[in-house]
């Protein structure tokens, strides 16, 4: 597991932007049974996820246009049970962290894995989850 004062800043990132860090599998099975379209963020130490992931997702958030309901952000290698009760809702993907979900009225509807983030700009992740928005936050 990675040390709190590690993690911490980053998982501010997004929770400054308004995204409810779950902690636990209770809190990632409540947040996904919901209604309505819904935006999950699995959050890393790696530098895709500083670089792109982060930024990325929170740039897709501005601006006018649909977007997602409900935003929420789990830790990998630091909320473990969290994580793999998330995994558990991306099936049939592999554990992937950095990774982005997307979910309307519990089911998964889009999914971003680590390397559809690797190596491209966070201008093109916000693009690619607006698109995704476009199509599923209507």
């Amino acid at each position: 597991m990675y040390p709190a004062p590690l993690v911490m800043p980053m998982k501010a990132e997004l929770t400054a932007a308004g995204f409810e860090d779950l902690t636990t599998p209770e809190q990632v099975d409540s947040a996904v049974s919901q209604s309505g379209t819904h935006l999950m963020v699995v959050n890393s130490v790696c530098g895709c996820a500083a670089g792109a992931a982060r930024p990325g997702v929170k740039m897709s958030l501005q601006g006018d246009g649909p977007r997602p309901n409900k935003l929420t952000t789990v830790f990998a290698g630091f909320d473990t049970d969290a994580v793999a009760q998330a995994r558990k809702h991306f099936t049939p993907y592999p554990p992937s962290s950095p990774s982005i979900a997307l979910f309307k009225d519990g089911k998964l509807v889009h999914f971003i894995e680590r390397h559809h983030i690797e190596g491209r700009s966070a201008e093109m992740i916000a693009e690619h989850l607006k698109q995704a928005y476009a199509e599923f936050c209507n």
